[in-house]
């Protein structure tokens, strides 16, 4: 089941197309990681899916439901939680949660029980601290716990991670991870590293538009080529018998030449290097060819 579906969505500020026919589906139970540069527009689109923005042209779908601009029964479906999440922060936990269990009208004899529920999730199960006190890290495990709190369909998470210290980025994307039990999941990130950890589907965002869908379950996303480190020297030995490429360092690619004739052309030479390897593109090299 498709849980989100945009179809042609446009937005213009100041006559500067920031979406320009966005096109993008998300599936039930999965992570759908949403990258693209600071900038790019990932948080305009987040905010037209949650009613908050109007858009100029294109359709928004959650659950099969139409969004409307201003008139969001759709926000049923979903949970949201922002970049830099706000809190009453007089309260602990539990109150807070307590607060968003009676917004959204949840039944009185199951609240506890949900609201206990998701500290276990979070890791704030027993924390009577106030929330004033709380590290970034806590108020983003927070932010999931009340974005959940009414069981939704579809969590958008905007940046999670981009502030947080490699602890607190990997307890947040544990629970991002665990939760796609019963919850899809849409984060906009340009931490690749954080995609390529929990995401099943990926759609780069550039010039306004998904220029790339790739899908992390596969195997490859291609080869990079053959990788080689080499001093100077050797490189200038080297270069002009084979198709040979500078990365960065001592790093340089072969291409167009298979083993047997590399390895061959440097016993020839004398030249033993300290690294070769047949590599695989990563979702950074992905990234920057089609946004090059």
């Amino acid at each position: 089941m498709d849980i989100l579906r945009i179809e042609g969505l446009k937005k213009t500020f100041n006559e500067k197309a920031v979406i320009d026919n966005l096109n993008l589906v998300v599936q039930s139970n999965e992570i759908y990681g949403f990258i693209g540069s600071n900038g790019a527009g990932k948080t305009t689109t987040m905010k037209m899916v949650l009613g908050l923005l109007a858009a100029d042209e294109g359709e928004m779908y959650v659950c099969d439901e139409k969004v409307r601009f201003g008139d969001t029964p759709t926000n049923r479906h979903v949970g949201y939680l922002p970049d830099v999440p706000e809190f009453y922060t007089y309260m602990n936990a539990a109150e807070y949660l307590k607060l968003c269990a009676d917004i959204t009208q949840m039944e009185k004899s199951v609240q506890k029980g949900r609201i206990n529920e998701l500290l276990k999730l979070v890791g704030l199960e027993g924390e009577r601290t106030k929330i004033k006190n709380y590290s970034r890290g806590m108020k983003q495990r927070l932010g999931i716990a009340q974005a959940l709190i009414h069981r939704p369909k579809l969590l958008i998470c905007d940046e999670p991670t981009s502030a947080l210290d490699p602890k607190g980025r990997t307890e947040i994307l544990r629970i991002l991870k665990e939760i796609t039990k019963e919850t899809t999941v849409i984060f906009s990130t340009h931490i690749l590293t954080d995609v390529e950890r929990i995401c099943d589907k990926v759609g780069i965002l550039y010039e306004g538009r998904i220029v790339k869908s790739l899908d992390l379950n596969q195997a490859s996303f291609g080869e990079k080529g053959i990788v080689i480190e080499l001093s100077e020297d050797e490189y200038q030995t080297l270069e002009p018998l084979l198709d040979i490429t500078h990365i960065e360092g001592t790093a340089y690619t072969i291409a167009n030449h298979s083993l047997e004739e590399i390895y061959n052309t440097l016993h020839a030479h004398g030249i033993y290097p300290s690294k070769i390897a047949k590599e695989h593109k990563s979702l950074e090299d992905v990234y920057l060819e089609v946004t090059s």
